[in-house]
């Protein structure tokens, strides 16, 4: 009852709203686009009037059909997606593909989007910064960091730690609100205790190769890399893709409204969720097989 009138009185809230350009030029200045990496597709994707004006904005890990419908829905005005769905250059817009859906939902709809991506992984109070929050943090440093950059601004995060693997294993469940998966290193148990850390949210195989670190944590990794990082005395937690990526958005909610001024409402998507779920055996299942 009290959960359906505070949702009754915020959307009987009205806000002045800002011309888009107003809201792009605050999101540059948390994350500027120029911090993305070279391959990445971020900033203004789509803009479906040049005199466009944004009461409501609605903020997900990734823009999907159902997430499209959300917002529709909703009456949002921008949708800013952490992921982009244009990536690759599409070379026609028809309702045979989902992405090109997507295109076709925004501008008949007149919703904007916004994709940051790795300009948010990179920044000071970005994702990564997000994720790392999951340890309890003696020192941090990007694991690469930004050329010409003094404040800490670069790909990944290297924390410096004294927890055994079992409590970064629980501090991280309770951080993303989920499962993780534990890939131990060859002399590791969950009472070992690690005190370097590295953190690379998303598909994170890459930026982590190579790297001098007790525990990495990531959402995901292949086979083989998992191989090779537990050979050389790594530990891997892997949390899935998007559940190392998507809790961040509850807090640029509350950075974004600030910054805004509370001139634009700001919600966070409800359909947005990780596409793989984890399908726990039943009871019966595994005494069938005791019994096999």
């Amino acid at each position: 009852m009290l959960r359906s009138a505070l949702r009754l009185r915020r959307s009987m809230a009205t806000f002045s709203g800002l011309r888009l350009n107003e809201v792009v030029n605050v999101l540059e200045k948390f994350a500027p686009a120029s911090l993305a990496e070279k391959w990445d597709n971020v900033g203004l994707l789509i803009e479906p009037s040049a005199d466009k004006h944004v009461e409501r904005i609605l903020l997900t890990n990734d823009l999907t059909e159902p997430v499209l419908g959300e917002a529709v829905e909703k009456n949002v005005d921008l949708i800013i997606s952490y992921h982009p769905p244009i990536f690759r250059p599409l070379t026609r817009i028809t309702m045979s593909n989902w992405k090109e859906r997507i295109v076709i939902g925004c501008l008949a709809n007149s919703k904007a989007l916004y994709c940051p991506h790795t300009a948010w992984d990179k920044v000071v109070g970005g994702v990564n910064d997000w994720l790392a929050k999951a340890v309890d943090i003696k020192g941090i440093k990007p694991l690469v960091p930004e050329p010409g950059a003094v404040d800490g601004t670069g790909s990944g995060r290297l924390v410096e730690t004294n927890m055994p693997i079992s409590q970064v294993v629980h501090a991280l469940q309770d951080h993303i609100n989920n499962s993780v998966h534990v890939a131990y290193a060859v002399d590791h148990h969950p009472k070992t205790f690690v005190h370097t850390v590295g953190i690379c949210a998303g598909s994170g195989g890459s930026v982590l190769k190579g790297i001098q670190a007790d525990l990495v944590i990531t959402g995901e990794m292949s086979h083989h890399e998992l191989l090779d990082f537990n050979h050389n005395g790594t530990t891997v937690l892997l949390c899935n893709h998007s559940n190392s990526e998507r809790g961040f958005l509850r807090e640029f909610q509350c950075i974004l409204k600030e910054r805004l001024q509370e001139k634009c409402e700001v919600i966070v998507s409800e359909k947005d969720k990780d596409p793989l779920q984890t399908a726990f055996r039943s009871n019966s299942q595994a005494v069938q097989q005791v019994k096999q």
